[in-house]
């Protein structure tokens, strides 16, 4: 451990030079590619946090030439720098086009050499060679993104407008109060007390100015996109640029706690008028995308009211005679992003089946749904390009446990993929990654559950190593082929353990019967999947029985606050972060009422079985049998899981003798995101484990 702890500090002291470049036009050190290679072979946290993240490719409108960014990371400053690069379509030519220490995102395509971005909340256009780069004139707002119009004329951005009252509303000489004026619900949400809202806005553009500009929710209290992870991937052009569909959730206090209900607007831009294209259903409504012929409009959508791990459907609107239609009705999994085909006769979309995100073809006149890629790589959001005779390719980034997110190029008709970025091969081929390996274990009702192993490197048969259970979130999530900087289960390998994945039941990618098995039963079956998993790896050999913990955060934490008292002994510790430890608590203190409603069966003073019988599996009802040491952790800006569920479990557990440490942090939320934050948690994380598993 020491030495791993040496390398990332000699990691952080090295930034300066290699990764970090000085602009001669602004003097600031600018956080740019890790180049320095150490010759240890094994992944580390140092290591972990300079892969370049690549993301948001985005076609030239001629098809020859991609725009994306990639984030850096500096530990010693404490942040991250987001650069863009333009390649041409087949790969080639791959060069930057930024070079400061101020992030630039949200590129797209003015036309075929000129690209718009964002750069600390103003719009700005230069050529794609990077040059003539000058600021977008005509509004004072902090723009968070935008879209351009299909001709060009005009730019629709969502930017904050106040939402709370402040002192100052009350009597403008107390400019110095600070206290809050809460009437009603949601007056906080995930990290922040909510006081500004986003909206979005209409501009004319010509090129340089932005002119007569219009608030699409002019005075009204509603979010557009919808808080906190929506974006402006939830409004769309038509292709003729006189209308945009975009989803929201027209409610406010009470009724907005408790509800998901978010619908799909069609708003007229000459007319101002609107029409309710969802009405009729109560559940999630988002991401609108028009065809290509202006003659449709798909969406995604969750049936029921306050669930939101409902099937996703895709959902086809006719404006020829107002029909919905469902083009999911058959397919089994949740469908995520849409790319029209050109032609508007069908589309591609990609799904999390059986644990990984594939992408799908879709014919409208038959129905029928192909599954294009295969292997075990995540396919993000693509792009098409090309034309049907000269041969298409679909545009997006791939991602897989043992590599961190890179452009693809996939054949539409065979799923071939052609990786065209290589922005970390500098330091992959330098590592050494844990095998990899599927298997489906069988569970206690007789069911086949998928179950990733990842070995650590140099992994030998004949030895005997400690393990982890990896407890997803969500609840309802997928353990898929993704690389994450939080929990990186290639970094747990790496520090010598055997990673245990079980995608247990709650889980998303094998149908919805299999998802909504955990409402309602939060202690039950996936508890059992669990241990499931780990009583199946216990017989392997080389698996130390003695020598395993359960990890996890959010609902995973919940799942190790719980197994702490209910193990059998399997465990030799526990680390939790941001988890559920006082399940009665939590229904008061969280913001999105709705989310326990539905997946506990009510609320703590509800007298039905469903409610009574969770809340009586509450974690904090059974530490009088904590007997193994654990380590707890929490973001005191967490809003979702607030941190006082931590310290409650902490207080407990030390009241009870259990050995036990907990770390919090005043500036992070439901996740772990700042460098040095990450360098320290991941430091306390596997000193932990190897103080009572090594």
């Amino acid at each position: 451990m020491n030495k791993t702890i040496l390398i990332i500090m000699m990691l952080s002291s090295a930034l300066i030079h290699p990764g970090c470049r000085e602009n001669a036009g602004d003097k600031v050190p600018v956080i740019g590619k890790y180049t320095d290679i150490t010759e240890n072979d094994l992944l580390d946290a140092g290591i972990l946090n300079h892969f370049g993240r690549v993301s948001d490719p985005q076609i030239s409108p001629d098809g020859t030439k991609i725009v994306y960014g990639v984030t850096y990371t500096s530990i010693e400053q404490n942040k991250r720098n987001r650069e863009l690069f333009v390649m041409n379509i087949d790969g080639s030519n791959n060069l930057p086009i930024t070079n400061t220490s101020k992030s630039e995102s949200n590129a797209r395509w003015l036309d075929n050499n000129r690209i718009l971005f964002l750069t600390e909340g103003k719009l700005w256009v230069m050529q794609d060679d990077g040059s003539r780069r000058r600021q977008i004139d005509g509004t004072e707002r902090q723009i968070m993104e935008f879209s351009l119009s299909p001709a060009g004329n005009r730019v629709l951005f969502t930017s904050a407008v106040k939402s709370a009252v402040k002192p100052t509303d009350i009597d403008p000489a107390l400019d110095k109060a600070t206290g809050r004026v809460i009437d009603d619900l949601m007056y906080r949400h995930w990290d922040c007390f909510v006081e500004e809202i986003p909206h979005a806005f209409v501009a004319d553009f010509d090129g340089k100015t932005l002119s007569g500009e219009t608030d699409l929710l002019e005075g009204l209290p509603y979010e557009l996109p919808t808080l906190p992870f929506g974006d402006i991937g939830e409004l769309a052009w038509s292709p003729d640029g006189k209308r945009i569909a975009y989803s929201c959730r027209k409610l406010t206090g009470v009724e907005y706690a408790v509800s998901t209900n978010t619908d799909i607007y069609l708003h007229d831009l000459e007319t101002g008028q609107e029409v309710n294209l969802s009405r009729d259903n109560k559940g999630y409504d988002t991401a609108p995308r028009f065809s290509p012929c202006g003659k449709y409009l798909v969406w995604n959508s969750m049936e029921r009211d306050g669930y939101e791990a409902d099937k996703n459907r895709l959902m086809l609107h006719s404006f020829g005679d107002g029909s919905v239609k469902d083009l999911t009705a058959r397919f089994r999994y949740n469908v995520e992003s849409v790319t029209w085909m050109q032609d508007s006769k069908g589309l591609f979309f990609t799904s999390c089946a059986e644990g990984i995100t594939h992408v799908f073809a879709l014919d409208l006149e038959t129905g029928k749904i192909r599954q294009i890629t295969s292997g075990w790589y995540n396919c993000g959001p693509v792009q098409l390009t090309g034309s049907p005779a000269e041969g298409q390719q679909l545009i997006g980034t791939y991602v897989s446990m043992s590599m961190p997110a890179e452009l693809v190029s996939i054949d539409p008709v065979s799923g071939t993929y052609t990786q065209l970025s290589f922005e970390n091969k500098h330091l992959l081929d330098r590592l050494t990654m844990g095998q990899v390996e599927e298997r489906w274990i069988t569970t206690t009702d007789n069911k086949k559950m998928l179950t990733w192993v990842i070995y650590p490197p140099h992994f030998d048969p004949e030895k005997k190593y400690p393990a982890v259970l990896f407890c997803a979130g969500g609840p309802q999530s997928t353990l898929s082929q993704g690389w994450s900087y939080r929990w990186c289960h290639q970094l747990i390998a790496a520090n010598g353990y055997i990673v245990i994945l079980p995608n247990r039941r709650g889980t998303t990618a094998f149908g919805q019967e299999w998802t909504e098995q955990i409402s309602g039963d939060y202690a039950g079956q996936n508890m059992q999947d669990y241990l499931s998993a780990v009583d199946h790896m216990r017989r392997e050999p080389f698996v130390d029985g003695k020598r395993i913990a359960a990890v996890g955060a959010s609902y995973g934490g919940y799942s190790v606050f719980y197994l702490a008292g209910n193990h059998s002994e399997r465990f030799a510790a526990f680390i939790a972060h941001a988890g559920i430890f006082n399940t009665e608590h939590m229904y008061m203190e969280t913001e999105e009422i709705w989310f326990p409603y539905w997946d506990n069966g009510g609320a703590p003073w509800d007298t039905n079985p469903a409610a009574v019988r969770h809340y009586a599996q509450s974690p904090h009802k059974r530490v009088q049998y904590w007997n193994k040491p654990i380590l707890i952790t929490h973001g005191e800006l967490d809003y979702r899981v607030p941190v006082d569920q931590a310290m409650a479990a902490f207080n407990a557990a030390k009241l009870n003798g259990v050995p036990a440490k907990m770390v919090l942090f005043p500036d992070e939320n439901h996740w772990i995101l700042k460098p040095q934050n990450n360098i320290l948690w991941n430091r306390i994380f596997f000193e932990f484990l190897d103080k009572y598993l090594k």
